[in-house]
C-alpha cells in the first residue's frame, strides 16, 4: 500500500512524461490522476508509449473534473500560468505543492510580469515556497509544503557557479556570464520553427540573447549565497542533441587566489551531496570533464572547474539532464525532502550510456 497518493497536473509532455516515469518507480507514491486536455479520457501509453503496463486502469482526466483535495501530494507540469489557480487551490486545501513551472520561483512578485507576463496573484505564497534546489535550500524543504523547482538553464548554471558565488573567490563586481548549451526536449513537445529537432540537428545557435528569464533565478540564488547582489548574463544555445543542459560560468579571481583555493571550495561545498559528482579540471590530474553523457536518464550532476591563471580566470561547469535534474527528478528530490523521506528514494537510477 503506497504511503501517499499524488496528482500530477500537465502529464502529457516531456516533463509530465519524465514525471510518471520516476513516479512508477517510486516505492511510497500512487498516482491517482493525471491531467491533459489533448488526452483526456485516453490512457497514460497514449501520449507516452514507452510507459505502457506501468499505469494499467489509469487515464488521463480533464482538469476541471479532478478533486483537487483528494491527494497528498500535487506535481504542476504545466507552463508558467497556467496552473497557478489550481495550485493556489490545493496548497489552500492542505495539499503539499510541488510546482515544476516557473511560478513560484522569483520571490519579487513584481518581476513577474516583465519576465512571464502575467501579474502574480499569490503574492503571500512566493514568501511560503521553497526554491527547490537541493544542494542549497534541502533543510529548508524539509516539513515545507510548497517547492518551487528551478528552471533547467537556471540549474545548471547555479549548481556551476554555487561555489564560487559563496566562497569570495570571485569578484562579483565583474560581474558572472554564463553560458548554455541546450537539448531540444526543453522546448517542450509540441515542435516549432524554433524548437523542432530537425531544424536544430548539425546546427548551433543562441536564443533569448538579450537575457534569458531564467537568469533572474540565478541571480536571486547566487546573490543570496554571495551576500550581496550578483551580476549575471546567461545566454542559452540550441545544440543538436535531444536531452542535456551544459553550463559554462565565467568569473575573475580576486587577486591572490588560485586553483588550490578553487578546488576547496567546491570539494567543501558539494561535500556530501550524493546527486553531485565533482571533476576538477586542470594539466595532470587524470579523469574526464563533465559530459552530458554522463548523466542521461538520471538525477545525477557533473560538477567541474578549470582556473586559467594567466589571466586569472576561473570558470565552472555543469552537465545535467534536462528533464531529469532540471524538471521532474529534482521535484520527486524535493517531494522526499518535504515529507522527511530519504532524498534519493525512487531516484537512484544510474545514468544511460551512450
Amino acid at each position: 500500500m503506497a504511503e501517499v497518493r499524488v496528482g500530477v497536473l500537465g502529464g502529457s509532455g516531456f516533463t509530465g512524461g519524465e514525471l510518471l516515469r520516476l513516479l512508477a518507480l517510486h516505492p511510497r507514491v500512487e498516482v491517482v490522476f493525471a491531467t491533459s486536455r489533448e488526452y483526456a479520457g485516453r490512457p497514460i501509453h497514449s501520449a507516452h508509449p514507452h510507459l505502457r503496463g506501468f499505469y494499467e486502469g489509469l487515464r488521463y482526466s480533464r482538469i476541471e473534473s479532478v478533486d483537487l483535495g483528494s491527494v497528498d501530494v500535487l506535481f504542476n507540469a504545466l507552463p508558467h500560468g497556467a496552473g497557478i489557480n489550481y495550485t493556489s487551490e490545493a496548497y489552500d486545501r492542505g495539499v503539499t505543492i510541488v510546482d515544476l513551472s516557473a511560478d513560484y520561483r522569483l520571490k519579487d512578485a513584481s518581476l513577474y510580469e516583465s519576465v512571464y507576463g502575467f501579474k502574480h496573484p499569490r503574492p503571500d505564497l512566493l514568501e511560503k515556497a521553497v526554491y527547490a534546489l537541493p544542494e542549497i535550500h534541502g533543510e529548508e524543504l524539509r516539513g515545507a509544503r510548497l517547492a518551487a523547482a528551478p528552471g533547467c538553464n537556471a540549474t545548471a548554471a547555479i549548481l556551476a557557479a554555487a561555489p564560487l558565488a559563496a566562497s569570495g573567490l570571485i569578484d562579483l563586481d565583474m560581474g558572472i556570464v554564463v553560458d548554455v548549451k541546450a537539448g531540444s526536449s526543453e522546448g517542450g513537445s509540441k515542435p516549432s520553427k524554433s524548437n523542432h529537432h530537425s531544424l536544430r540537428e548539425g546546427s548551433a545557435r543562441p536564443y533569448s540573447p538579450w537575457g534569458h528569464r531564467h537568469a533572474w533565478e540565478a541571480r536571486q540564488e547566487l546573490s543570496r549565497l554571495a551576500g550581496k547582489p550578483v551580476k549575471l548574463s546567461l545566454v542559452p544555445h540550441a545544440v543538436s542533441m535531444v536531452r542535456g543542459a551544459f553550463a559554462s560560468v565565467h568569473g575573475w579571481l580576486v587577486d591572490g587566489k588560485g586553483f588550490n583555493d578553487v578546488a576547496r571550495a567546491y570539494a567543501s561545498f558539494y561535500s556530501g551531496k550524493r546527486f553531485v559528482r565533482v571533476k576538477p579540471l586542470a594539466p595532470g590530474i587524470p579523469g574526464d570533464p563533465p559530459d552530458v553523457k554522463n548523466v542521461i536518464g538520471s538525477e545525477f550532476a557533473e560538477i567541474g572547474y578549470s582556473v586559467e591563471v594567466e589571466v586569472g580566470r576561473v570558470s565552472g561547469f555543469a552537465a545535467i539532464d534536462n528533464l531529469v535534474r532540471g524538471a521532474a527528478g529534482q521535484g520527486v528530490q524535493a517531494m522526499n525532502l518535504m515529507l522527511g523521506w530519504p532524498e534519493g528514494e525512487g531516484l537512484m537510477i544510474p545514468p544511460l550510456r551512450p
